[in-house]
């Protein structure tokens, strides 16, 4: 640390993030980060997921995480649940998968069939 503004910045930063992971939104994005889920790849499906509501200034939403969800080849898996809708799983979601996911599930409220695991409780 150089001098007192980066302390802020770093704060501030921080302060972000937390925010993007706790409290209640309207959509809350579960990402199962197990040790099989961090092996496949969850941490980076997580940070691009956290990428993609700051691009997007979504406040609404927040990402969170899970331990193991006990189906290992499905990993890396997310959860989604959104007021008022039935919670979808999706598994095997990578960077881009979740890229692709983020856009049409996320913003557009279209569920993506090729990562869909389970739909309903």
């Amino acid at each position: 640390m150089k001098n007192l503004e980066e302390l802020k910045k770093i704060r501030e930063r921080v302060r972000k993030d937390l925010e993007l992971r706790t409290g209640k939104h309207r959509i809350k994005i579960v990402v199962c980060l197990g040790t099989c889920g961090i092996a496949a790849g969850a941490r980076e499906t997580m940070n691009t997921l956290i990428d993609l509501i700051a691009k997007n200034d979504r406040s609404d939403t927040i990402v969170t995480t899970a331990g193991c969800a006990g189906f290992c080849e499905q990993e890396p898996m997310i959860q989604i649940y959104i007021e008022d809708r039935e919670p979808v799983v999706y598994g095997k979601v990578d960077p881009k998968a979740a890229e692709e996911i983020f856009e049409k599930h996320i913003l557009k409220g279209e569920i993506v069939e090729k990562y869909l695991f389970l739909k309903g409780k």
